[in-house]
């Protein structure tokens, strides 16, 4: 989108200094109206009435003026409109006198988190999770933020919008915004990836093992929905990922299953390696001469006890009774 934010360049003054211009202004009204009363006391009424009116003007001058004042601190800037029309975005941080028909509107440039709820949704094989997300954001374009969106229909308090509204309801209006778009971009995301690979034989990305690649996409995706705002997304990353509590049980005594089952193969394929090992060393030392059926013997007793969940029982044979 098109970038159509500037610099405000209408008379700017210090503000200190106007502020003691308009204290002298108030003293020469009041100077005006003493010596209007005192020409109208002898009797000169036209003087008189001239001084009362100078004092009148004087006065409304002042009060035009007090609404040039304004104030901005870092991070803050003003949007500056005359009768309806852009001027541009003040930023310059300090006490300024600006045309008091200007009207001004603070809104604030720093970096706000949203730490938002999980939310359950259905991810690419249509199990149901719970995911939650914590994001950094804050202003870049104050135009787009106050002229390209209706703020309005955001805000909670309508009157949070209007131009006298206070900045803290106005941020709370686009944090509303931002809400309702990270919940959005969420679903997109989630949708497309499943919660885990749990039969562990496919290289996919899933929203589990994603990590960082994961929190890319997640951060393109809102500063996709949400440039039309001049909102930037500084950092979004998934803080909270489970699967939704009426699927929960069932596929955590899956994935038990499946580890039961990856262990198992490791321990079978040790121990077979370990009963070739001693079949081996049993041969090339000359230990003892097996012939097939006390070898298979051996093997069996061998891989019951390296297989075997409890330890085992040795039995021993002190040799057999005649009678």
């Amino acid at each position: 989108m098109e970038n159509k934010e500037f610099e405000f360049s209408g008379l700017t003054l210090n503000g200190f200094v106007m502020l003691f211009a308009n204290l002298a202004v108030i003293a020469l009204a009041v100077i005006c109206l003493i010596i209007g009363i005192e020409w109208l006391d002898s009797g000169d009424s036209f003087m008189g009435t001239l001084s009362i009116v100078a004092c009148v003007i004087l006065f409304i001058t002042n009060l035009i003026w007090w609404a040039g004042f304004i104030q901005l601190e870092p991070g803050e800037a003003r949007v500056m409109m005359f009768f309806g029309k852009y001027r541009g975005t003040f930023t310059r941080t300090g006490y300024y006198w600006v045309h008091p028909f200007i009207t001004t509107k603070k809104l604030s440039l720093r970096a706000r988190n949203l730490d938002a709820e999980p939310i359950k949704v259905n991810d690419k094989v249509g199990n149901p999770v719970l995911i939650g997300l914590v994001l950094v954001w804050k202003l870049s374009d104050t135009y787009k933020a106050m002229f390209e969106i209706d703020s309005q229909t955001m805000a909670q308090n309508p009157n949070a919008t209007t131009l006298g509204g206070d900045v803290k309801s106005i941020m709370n209006a686009f944090e509303q915004f931002v809400k309702t778009q990270s919940d959005a971009a969420l679903r997109q995301v989630a949708g497309q990836y499943a919660y885990d690979d749990v039969d562990g034989k496919t290289d996919e990305l899933t929203l589990r093992s994603g990590g960082e690649e994961i929190n890319q996409q997640l951060e393109q995706k809102l500063n996709d929905r949400l440039a039309i705002a001049g909102i930037e997304v500084v950092e979004a990353r998934i803080n909270y990922l489970a699967y939704a509590p009426e699927i929960a049980a069932v596929m955590l005594r899956r994935q038990q299953a499946s580890a039961i089952i990856t262990a198992r193969e490791k321990i079978v394929e040790g121990a077979v390696s370990m009963v070739k090992m001693a079949l081996d060393k049993l041969s090339e030392e000359q230990v003892v001469e097996l012939d097939d059926d006390k070898k298979a013997a051996m093997v069996s007793n061998l891989m019951v006890v390296l297989c075997g969940e409890d330890s085992a029982q040795p039995v021993v044979n002190t040799g057999t009774l005649n009678h």
